[in-house]
């Protein structure tokens, strides 16, 4: 009895603690809706403050909304991403596949020279890549957006280890059945790795969605402004109207939590085998 009641209690505690830490990581986007819902006659900036509106409303929304083009925004921002991430796990597929299940010589130092251009900041690429965007006429255009992510060292290093987790026996089964190298690599083996797939794309959507420095660099046309060179925007529209401002910046993270919380349940790791069908 005595064991039950302090396996309980540590329950509690640890569920407690979790809680807690749930609560502090949410407190910001917790307060940033607050601020979007509250009305102008509302001090924002009171003490003690006030998480729940008194008089909340959505007009800041819809004021955000009207004043700013934020549909051709979210166009931009989607086409940019969704271009961004099939693009990026074709590539990094593609390069990985080779570095995981083929012989060749250099392989492991190549792999190694890739995985270590993470330690170089982008900022020391920054230049060259913006002169070399320049150069090759993609300047004002969403493909500039694109260019600098078309591959990530981290996206082969993750493919990589997924590949390398898949059984031989797999590989092998293909192999007899008759299988060429590429139909081996995209009927069985990106099958077989979906939750790595699946995963880099959540990061890679991020990403690409919330980059800022790169896209106001290449880009000067309104027209191709995504969401956060529009939320940065309106910031100077209104004068910092801090309302405005989370209700613009609520506006351009909700997709990423939409997107998170319909692909959650596959990044739960699935059976390699998944990849070879009966």
């Amino acid at each position: 009895m005595m064991n039950l009641q302090k396996s309980r209690l540590q329950t509690l505690l640890i569920y407690g603690i979790l809680g807690a830490i749930a609560l502090v990581t949410l407190f910001p986007l917790l307060w940033l809706i607050s601020t979007a819902l509250k009305s102008p006659t509302e001090n924002i900036l009171q003490s003690p403050p006030q998480l729940w509106p008194s008089q909340p409303t959505l007009n800041n929304f819809a004021t955000v909304w009207q004043s700013l083009p934020f549909g051709q925004y979210i166009y931009n921002s989607t086409l940019v991403a969704v271009l961004t991430v099939g693009l990026n796990l074709l590539f990094c597929a593609l390069a990985a596949y080779p570095l995981a299940r083929l012989s060749f010589a250099g392989r492991d130092w190549i792999f190694v020279a890739i995985v270590s251009t993470i330690m170089i900041p982008f900022q020391i690429v920054m230049i060259p890549l913006y002169i070399l965007t320049v150069q090759l006429g993609l300047r004002n255009s969403y493909l500039g957006i694109i260019f600098p992510s078309l591959a990530s060292a981290f996206g082969i290093f993750l493919l990589r280890q997924a590949f390398m987790s898949v059984p031989k026996e797999i590989e092998e089964a293909a192999r007899m059945d008759g299988s060429s190298e590429l139909g081996l690599w995209w009927y069985v083996m990106l099958p077989a790795i979906r939750p790595a797939l699946v995963t880099l794309s959540i990061f890679v959507f991020i990403g690409a969605w919330s980059d800022f420095l790169w896209p106001l660099i290449v880009i000067q046309d309104e027209n191709l402004y995504t969401l956060p060179l529009g939320v940065a925007k309106l910031a100077g529209t209104f004068s910092l109207d801090w309302r405005l401002v989370a209700a613009g910046s609520i506006i351009s993270i909700a997709p990423v939590l939409i997107l998170f919380l319909v692909l959650q349940r596959y990044i739960v790791p699935t059976d390699s085998g998944s990849g070879v069908k009966g």
